[in-house]
């Protein structure tokens, strides 16, 4: 096994199906958790300004509209309105579109794990990417859902990840150009980790 970092210029985000109607069937994680995790890899891809795809399905039905922490958080981000497909890789629009981005590593986090996810995921890994799954951004109704796409996944070659691991790895240095800016996304979604950075930025100065 080799070790290929991600960095802000080889990764892309996914955010599939991230929808009000679909996140009030999320038991995995209290609503205020998974709300917290969603913002924070919205704010990652915020800082270190990562080619942003958004995909929906039946948006204008029981699925809801996007998550509004998602798409107001990432204005500039490209929006794919399936028309029924279930894997997000079934319509073409959405797999030009993250083609496009010309980025190999994909983080992928949806609603909900074992579907919009785990689905998407392994049709990426069959396309040639690689693909992430950021898992605390993601959930479903069950742990035991969970758990089997999880253990789906990994046996395909998904690796399993959370927005502080994908943060930390973009970050690389505290003292880098984006340091002051990680050290307030972890004060503002992991408090004592954002102590921590304040700590650092004190002593430094």
């Amino acid at each position: 096994m080799s070790y290929s970092r991600i960095s802000a210029e080889n990764a892309a985000v996914l955010f599939v199906d991230h929808q009000t109607g679909l996140a009030n069937g999320v038991q995995t994680q209290s609503p205020v958790d998974f709300l917290n995790n969603v913002k924070a890899l919205v704010r990652i891809a915020q800082i270190y300004k990562l080619p942003s795809i958004i995909t929906t399905s039946a948006h204008q039905g029981p699925n809801g509209p996007i998550m509004p922490a998602v798409e107001q958080g990432l204005p500039d981000a490209t929006i794919v309105h399936r028309g029924g497909e279930i894997n997000a890789f079934d319509d073409p629009a959405f797999a030009a579109a993250v083609k496009a981005t010309g980025r190999k590593k994909l983080l992928i986090a949806g609603i909900s794990t074992e579907v919009c996810v785990g689905l998407a995921a392994l049709s990426a890994l069959d396309l040639g990417y690689e693909v992430y799954a950021v898992l605390d951004a993601s959930g479903t109704w069950s742990k035991l859902v969970e758990d089997a796409a999880i253990a789906r996944m990994v046996q395909a070659g998904v690796i399993p990840v959370t927005w502080v691991g994908v943060g930390a790895e973009l970050l690389v240095d505290w003292r880098s150009a984006t340091g002051e800016a990680h050290g307030h996304l972890m004060g503002d979604f992991l408090p004592f980790a954002g102590n921590n950075a304040a700590g650092f930025f004190a002593a430094k100065a």
